[in-house]
């Protein structure tokens, strides 16, 4: 396991920091997130996820985000998730500011052996200074079991792209290369690294080392 983490430190890294950086357009970050899941039902569970994001290199955090909402599992193929977001963010100018996001995920995995692929299709409603707006957030992701290779772990790759109402295009893209390692029972740890291109954010062509932990009670 050392060494996939390894593998995916170096590929991150060395993205970071060979590429010569424009400050205006891009950064190098670290998005962590700790999700914690209450079963309340066979099919319905509690959500809560809290993230820090910090950038500048990742010298200073630039964000915090909480998510409070309900997933709804009627078999194993789809799953449907609404839940609020609350963010608060550094602006161009360096100041924080809060949003309110109101977000629905409907998701279908399709399962084969030892391979996964899902499809996701997330809608948000942005409520923010000076104008709110919404987005349509489709992703597809591939997770193939690497047990043999690390016991209890996936690898899995990911592309995202967003819809703005606002600029009425798509205006941005993720691509996101991970390992899931499944630690206890009841704990999870994703380690990933991801790419965003963005034109139109500031800044919005970012290298990112990411960790999320995943806990059911």
């Amino acid at each position: 396991m050392r060494k996939i983490f390894f593998v995916l430190a170096v590929i991150g890294f060395g993205v970071l920091f060979t590429r010569a950086q424009t400050i205006d357009t891009d950064d190098n970050q670290s998005w962590n997130d700790v999700q914690i899941t209450v079963p309340i039902t066979k099919e319905f569970d509690f959500t809560l996820t809290g993230t820090f994001r910090f950038g500048k290199n990742i010298t200073r955090l630039n964000d915090r985000r909480i998510a409070v909402g309900f997933l709804y599992k009627p078999n194993k193929s789809w799953s449907f998730q609404p839940f609020y977001w609350n963010i608060v963010a550094r602006n161009v100018s360096g100041i924080f500011l809060t949003e309110h996001r109101l977000n629905f995920r409907a998701t279908y995995r399709f399962s084969f052996k030892r391979t996964g692929l899902s499809h996701r299709s997330w809608i948000e409603r942005r409520l923010r200074q000076p104008r709110n707006s919404w987005r349509y957030r489709p992703s597809l992701t591939f997770e193939k079991d690497i047990k043999k290779i690390i016991p209890d772990a996936k690898f899995f790759v990911s592309e995202e792209i967003f819809y703005d109402s606002i600029l009425k295009r798509f205006s941005r893209n993720r691509f996101s290369i991970g390992i899931n390692k499944t630690l206890t029972k009841n704990l999870q740890l994703d380690v990933f690294y991801l790419r965003q291109n963005d034109g139109f954010s500031r800044p919005g062509d970012l290298n990112v080392i990411g960790t999320a932990w995943r806990i059911r009670l």
